[in-house]
C-alpha cells in the first residue's frame, strides 16, 4: 500500500506543469500551441525566456528526484524507488492537470538518475550536449537511454538502471508516437514517414528549425 501511494503521489507531483506556468506567467502563451507543442524546458528556451529554463529545469528534476528519494528512505527498495520516479516522468509527459498533454520527460528522468545512479547524469548530459552542438538532440536522447546500462554494468548497478532506462525508453518512444494527440496523415506512405520521424527525430517534418519555430 505504501508503494502504491508513493507511485501515485509521484505521478501527481510529476504532473505539475512548470513549463506551462512559465509560458503563462512570463509571456501569456500556451506552450502547447508553439514549436513542438511539448510542455518542456526546450520550448521554454525557444519561446518564453532562456533564463526561465533554469528554474523550470530544476523543478522538473526535483519533482522526480523527491519520490525516488522517498522510496529509498522508506526502505521500499531501489526498483520501487525508481518506479516512483518514473511515475513522475509519466505525470510530466501525460499530466492530469493539462489534459494529458505534457513534455518528453528527460528532465525528471535525470532526477531519478541523480538518486539511484548519479553517474547516469553526466552520461546522459554528454549525449545531449553532442546533440545540442549538432543541432538535433532527439536521436542522441535515445542513444543515451539505450547505452545507459553500459556505465551501470561497470559500476555494478546494472539491474536497477536497466529497469529504469528500459522503462524510460519505452515511455519516450510511446510519447513520441502519441505526440500529445497530434493528428496523423491518412494511412499510407506519408503516415509511415511521419511515424518514423517521430520515433527518431521527435517531429513530423525533416527541418528541426521549422519545427521548433512554429507559431499558432
Amino acid at each position: 500500500m505504501l508503494a502504491v501511494l508513493l507511485i501515485t503521489g509521484g505521478y501527481l507531483l510529476g504532473s505539475i506543469p512548470s513549463a506551462y506556468w512559465a509560458g503563462r506567467w512570463i509571456k501569456g502563451i500556451d506552450l502547447r500551441q508553439y514549436g513542438s507543442g511539448t510542455v518542456s524546458g526546450s520550448m521554454v528556451w525557444e519561446h518564453v525566456a532562456r533564463w526561465a529554463i533554469f528554474p523550470v529545469g530544476i523543478f522538473d528534476i526535483a519533482k522526480a528526484a523527491l519520490p525516488t528519494w522517498l522510496g529509498l528512505e522508506l526502505d521500499l527498495g531501489e526498483n520501487i524507488a525508481a518506479a516512483a520516479g518514473l511515475a513522475a516522468v509519466v505525470g510530466h509527459n501525460w499530466p492530469i492537470y493539462l489534459g494529458f498533454k505534457g513534455g518528453r520527460g528527460l528532465s525528471p528522468f535525470i532526477g531519478v538518475l541523480l538518486i539511484i545512479f548519479p553517474w547516469g547524469f553526466p552520461w546522459m548530459l554528454a549525449f545531449l550536449a553532442i546533440g545540442f552542438l549538432l543541432g538535433d538532440s532527439a536521436p542522441w536522447a535515445l542513444a543515451s537511454l539505450g547505452t545507459l546500462p553500459l556505465p551501470a554494468y561497470w559500476l555494478d548497478k546494472l539491474a536497477t538502471v536497466s529497469f529504469a532506462a528500459g522503462s524510460m525508453l519505452l515511455v519516450t518512444l510511446g510519447k513520441r508516437l502519441e505526440a500529445n494527440g497530434r493528428p496523423l496523415p491518412p494511412p499510407g506512405i506519408e503516415r509511415r514517414q511521419v511515424l518514423l520521424r517521430r520515433l527518431i527525430l521527435d517531429r513530423d517534418i525533416l527541418s528541426h528549425t521549422e519545427w521548433i519555430n512554429r507559431q499558432p
